[in-house]
């Protein structure tokens, strides 16, 4: 990890309506750094990570992505940025009527652009798969795999992209603890493998104290607090003392 930023957000804010999400929050995610960020239901984090993908708009500050400012990017510009950004949905988010092969596919076909025309997709489906352990799922619909497998699946379909950026939202949620274990070795090897910038979204305590570098608590719209697990874990403070019960 070094101290180079990839992403920065400044004094973002976002409210829908009259409720206020995200009142002055700041963040930047250093090249090769697991960042979790923290929060009660419905404290901003989904929010704030969409924003970075400019899939929210914001009412006011900034956010630059690899130097480019997301505000300012016009369609074509921002859907060229997200190839190189990939989001695990919490609900891993497959296409129900697409086999395993087909839903890795989909991201190639859709991003042409930058990968050409791939007459024989079979290479890179096999290697993203292989990279979450899952190659003899190629042929399956999503409704014969667990939710274990699911996540994978997704995760898979992130990879093949080759991002640079992997934003994971809630990516041990509905899962047993095993299975989540799992996930959160998978996660690091990803990291290690890809070496990947990554912000996770987490309630998941065990998660967050294995998988960070740096922890943001987002409380009150804002980065309450940020440090190390353990410079969390040890405050003092009764706001941040809540998430380590």
């Amino acid at each position: 990890m070094t101290t180079e930023t990839i992403i920065t957000v400044k004094d973002l804010h976002k409210q829908f309506g009259s409720n206020v999400v995200l009142n002055g929050f700041n963040m930047e995610l250093y090249k090769g750094e697991n960042l979790v960020v923290m929060g009660k239901s419905g404290s901003g984090k989904s929010v704030m990570i969409k924003c970075i993908i400019g899939l929210e708009d914001f009412s006011g500050g900034s956010i630059s992505v690899m130097g480019k400012a997301i505000g300012k990017l016009n369609h074509d510009e921002l859907d060229e940025l997200r190839t190189d950004i990939g989001f695990l949905f919490q609900g891993s988010a497959l296409y129900d009527s697409m086999s395993v092969r087909e839903n890795l596919e989909f991201p190639l076909r859709r991003h042409i652009k930058k990968f050409g025309i791939i007459e024989d997709t079979t290479p890179m489906v096999m290697e993203a798969l292989e990279s979450v352990g899952l190659a003899a799922a190629i042929d399956l619909m999503p409704s014969e795999l667990s939710g274990g497998m699911k996540r994978r699946i997704a995760l898979a379909r992130t990879l093949i992209l080759k991002p640079k950026i992997i934003l994971y939202d809630e990516p041990t949620t509905g899962l047993d603890p095993i299975t989540a274990k799992e996930i959160i070795l998978l996660m690091k090897s990803v990291q290690e493998q890809y070496h990947t910038s990554s912000i996770i979204i987490t309630h998941d305590i065990d998660c967050a104290k294995a998988i960070s570098n740096r922890m943001i608590l987002l409380i009150d719209g804002i980065n309450y607090i940020e440090g190390t697990f353990s410079d969390l874990q040890s405050s003092d403070d009764p706001k941040v003392k809540a998430f380590f019960k």
